[in-house]
């Protein structure tokens, strides 16, 4: 790429220095000293006939300085730069001229002297152009590294904001799980009542008056502390919801149909958790029962018993 860039720059410069050395040239011809004059009208040229072969060579050496001085033009509005159409207005007036110049027959000294003038203008106005290019490309040069800086900083920047938003979601998700509850010790028994009205566990299916379920809540740091439901579901042999049997939603496209609730104050500390099934007339029969336990929508242990 950069060698492209100096192989551009070097073109147009050339040109230039060729278009200045057909000037000088123009300029030498066009004031040649009267010697020659005389020493001509010496040989048996007529005085005449030599101005005008003269200003006929002036006339051709200013076109094709003309000619040189717009293909420089055209190599220059090439370069596609902000200057681009100022460029193509200073070549349409070289175009200008030197349809003027073709046109004229026999200018006069002054005319000529015109002509050399605007020529000279031309190149002064295409040399004052493509300095000011020249400027404008090394400012763009250095805005485009000072780009190029800033966009490297800022990929390092963003891949430092990703690496720290990518460690922020891990903490938070491993602060979620640490923060949720655990429970452990899942246990259903079946309880009878004795006439004084004390509880024995029981096996027998006809003595059951009552099913009791207990769990316990284990200790957690940085856990949310407060009040904390459970909602505990009972099936019995035909998949059947026994207790209150109520359907509640979460929100999420999650629902669950429960037996009971069982809550507790948690305080960080493990605590034992304990919830009751009466017969409530249905008394209870023979087969295994079922008990899930759940933290919302999320079951958390189930335990079984059979009775006789």
């Amino acid at each position: 790429m950069n060698k492209q860039n100096k192989i551009a720059w070097y073109k147009p410069l050339f040109i230039l220095i060729f278009v200045l050395g057909l000037g000088a040239s123009v300029l030498v011809f066009s004031n040649e000293p009267e010697g020659n004059v005389s020493s001509a009208v010496e040989n048996g040229v007529s005085e005449e006939y030599f101005y005008e072969n003269k200003e006929t060579n002036v006339q051709k050496g200013i076109l094709d300085s003309l000619i040189t001085l717009k293909e420089a033009y055209d190599i220059a509005i090439q370069e596609k730069t902000a200057l681009s159409e100022q460029l193509e207005l200073e070549r349409k007036n070289v175009e200008n001229l030197m349809e003027i110049i073709k046109a004229s027959e026999n200018p006069s000294l002054a005319q000529l002297k015109v002509f050399r003038s605007q020529l000279s203008d031309s190149k002064l106005s295409l040399e004052n152009k493509m300095a000011e290019i020249k400027k404008l490309k090394s400012q763009n040069k250095n805005l485009l590294t000072e780009i190029e800086s800033q966009n490297v900083v800022m990929y390092k920047q963003k891949a430092e904001n990703d690496t720290l938003i990518l460690k922020q979601k891990k903490l938070e998700s491993t602060l979620k799980d640490a923060s949720k509850l655990s429970l452990s010790t899942f246990k259903v028994v079946a309880l009878r009542e004795k006439n004084s009205g004390a509880e024995l566990e029981t096996t027998k299916a006809k003595n059951t008056k009552k099913l009791k379920v207990s769990f316990i809540v284990n200790g957690n740091a940085v856990a949310k502390t407060g009040k904390r439901v459970f909602y505990i579901q009972v099936l019995d042999q035909k998949n059947t919801v026994l207790g209150d049997n109520k359907l509640i939603e979460f929100g999420n496209d999650k629902a669950l149909v429960y037996s009971f609730i069982v809550s507790t104050d948690f305080q960080g500390k493990s605590v034992n958790v304990y919830g009751i099934l009466n017969a409530d007339g249905n008394p209870f029969k023979k087969g295994t029962y079922f008990v899930n336990f759940f933290d919302k929508q999320e079951i958390m242990g189930t335990a079984s018993i059979t009775l006789q």
